[in-house]
């Protein structure tokens, strides 16, 4: 009997993926010939891991994913998707469009997808705006400390800027959508590394399915796993953060999500900040 073929597999220590991959890091699942070493990671950092090309399976911001597209397949399932929402631009009191461009603003990663959506709007490169890459969780600090003005919030700092006293100056995933016939603004998703076989990618591809659906139909007890990473949000927000971000848009991107993907790097290209806008190279289930 052969041994088992270990894959790293990256991912944010965060709510939302530690709720889709409950049930593969909790053993609840079948895996038949795979083990899997879990590398929990901000997604900055797997976004740079994945220019290297150093993990199997990694969590990866679509924004990054022009950048490694040759070397990484998207796997169908493990979309986040902004349905409505999605990263926040904040600050001390809302500025418009023309008074964030003036002022310093702190994000969470120059691959990020929110770091993307803001160039585009802006309408203006990276070059052309002040910034500061900030961990997403002390962009509240950086903004509260005056280090920055405006903060580019990602994760559950969307559900918490109100109580930390911030305004609103634009919703980035509202943005998107009013730019596009409704659209969900594509922010991360799952890649495997395509050093492995058409065949593997695809046994990978149905065993991440099942962990998402797994924890979709044993919903209360994955919230549960995914608390200890919620950052004192209390079970019914970090039960809506989850929600916001695996969904049925996680299960499968479906062809509204592909043609967002195509969209948002169409755009980023003829920007000129992304080097591509590839063909969208999804593993068959």
């Amino acid at each position: 009997m052969s041994s088992p073929l270990t894959l790293t597999l990256g991912h944010s220590p965060d709510p939302d993926d530690a709720f889709m991959f409950y049930g593969l890091a909790r053993g609840l699942i079948s895996t038949p010939g795979y083990e899997f070493e879990h590398i929990l990671q901000d997604i900055q950092t797997l976004n740079e891991r994945a220019t290297r090309g150093e993990l199997d399976i990694s969590a990866i911001s679509i924004h990054a994913y022009a950048h490694v597209s040759e070397t990484y397949a998207l796997l169908p399932s493990g979309a986040s998707m902004g349905d409505g929402y999605g990263p926040m631009l904040i600050a001390r009191e809302r500025w418009s469009r023309d008074e964030v461009a003036r002022r310093r603003i702190a994000v969470p990663g120059t691959m990020t997808s929110a770091f993307l959506a803001l160039q585009l709007w802006l309408g203006r490169s990276a070059q052309d705006f002040d910034y500061i890459v900030v961990p997403f969780d002390q962009i509240f600090a950086a903004v509260q400390s005056g280090k920055a003005d405006v903060g580019l919030i990602i994760h559950e700092g969307q559900l918490t800027y109100a109580q930390e006293g911030f305004a609103v100056c634009e919703d980035l995933g509202v943005w998107w959508g009013r730019e596009n016939d409704g659209l969900p603004l594509p922010l991360g998703g799952n890649v495997i590394h395509k050093r492995h076989s058409p065949a593997v990618r695809r046994e990978v591809a149905n065993i991440l399915e099942a962990s998402i659906r797994f924890s979709l139909e044993h919903r209360s007890d994955a919230v549960a796993h995914s608390m200890q990473w919620a950052r004192d949000l209390g079970v019914d927000l970090t039960d809506r953060f989850v929600g916001m971000y695996v969904n049925h848009w996680t299960l499968d991107y479906g062809e509204r999500g592909r043609e967002s993907i195509r969209r948002f790097l169409a755009r980023g290209q003829k920007m000129g900040v992304v080097p591509q806008a590839p063909p969208l190279e999804f593993v068959s289930n």
